[in-house]
């Protein structure tokens, strides 16, 4: 059965209008020719976002966008994408080069392959980006890592073929489990990732090296508390999601921890932060 995606075609976002859009935890965003086009998981969802936007500025259409569709469109646009040493590469352009892909530090590429769906990044958005930037800024040989909000798993994939020893992927939502899955079958490289169905709101985390957390910035405040537990001491956190007018609220709901790296690619913005070694270890290590 094809999925339906709900989503508004909104003229001349802002980054005001973008901040409003993410209480309201759209699935992704595209460009159109009649402005943004922004995907939410339900129709409830997407009808109280439009009807936030009802006193702001008018909105063109109101659409469901079938899944189907929308990879069809998307093999004519997307291409593979190169961040540091990985190169990411749409399923359907899949095409190795025997001898491999140079990365942009001149090194050969590690090749992660995506099959393209709309409710699920391909990397080619500017957070997913950030975020694989910020993966490769460590070293993350026999790290655990618990990469939260999963989507395609690309994240947790890219951290396994990056040394992690373990990793931990999880989404709220069946149908981003059962494409990371289909995933991580197309990535034979990164054995060490396991996936989950798991209610972000009511689960107790696992502690572990690495939160990755891709979300928005209204869910990663929502949710600094679980978040922050999970990072063991000495620990790293990678945000992103976060619009540039959202970073300050963010910041503060993770003022316990010290700044590492702070990227920003448009109106995107991505943190890397770092515990300090005073926090007494929780019970509960992670067992992949």
């Amino acid at each position: 059965m094809v999925r339906l995606w709900p989503a508004l075609d909104v003229p001349d976002a802002d980054d005001l209008l973008l901040a409003l859009l993410d209480d309201f935890s759209p699935s992704a965003m595209e460009s159109s020719e009649r402005g943004l086009r922004v995907f939410f998981a339900t129709r409830e969802q997407r009808d109280a976002a439009l009807s936030a936007l009802a006193d702001r500025r008018p909105v063109c259409a109101s659409l469901d966008v079938s899944d189907e569709d929308w990879a069809r469109r998307s093999q004519q646009n997307l291409t593979p994408i190169l961040v540091g040493r990985i190169r990411v590469v749409p399923e359907f352009r899949e095409s190795r080069d025997p001898n491999g892909v140079p990365s942009q530090d001149g090194s050969q590429a590690i090749e992660i392959v995506i099959e393209p769906s709309m409710g699920f990044g391909t990397g080619h958005h500017a957070t997913t980006r950030l975020c694989l930037a910020a993966l490769q800024a460590m070293d993350l040989t026999g790290t655990t890592v618990l990469d939260v909000g999963t989507g395609s798993g690309i994240l947790a994939i890219a951290a396994a073929r990056l040394g992690a020893s373990g990793v931990y992927a999880i989404d709220s939502d069946a149908d981003a489990i059962q494409s990371a899955e289909a995933n991580l079958a197309l990535n034979p490289g990164a054995g060490s990732v396991r996936f989950g169905v798991v209610d972000l709101e009511v689960t107790t985390l696992p502690e572990t090296g690495l939160v990755t957390a891709n979300l928005t910035g209204t869910l990663l405040v929502k949710a600094a508390d679980r978040l922050t537990a999970a990072v063991g001491p000495g620990g790293t956190a990678v945000l992103s999601g976060i619009l540039a007018v959202e970073e300050d609220e963010v910041r503060r709901a993770y003022s316990s921890f010290d700044l590492q790296q702070r990227e920003q690619e448009d109106e995107w913005v991505a943190l890397r932060l770092k515990r300090g070694d005073h926090r007494v270890r929780l019970s509960g290590l992670m067992a992949v």
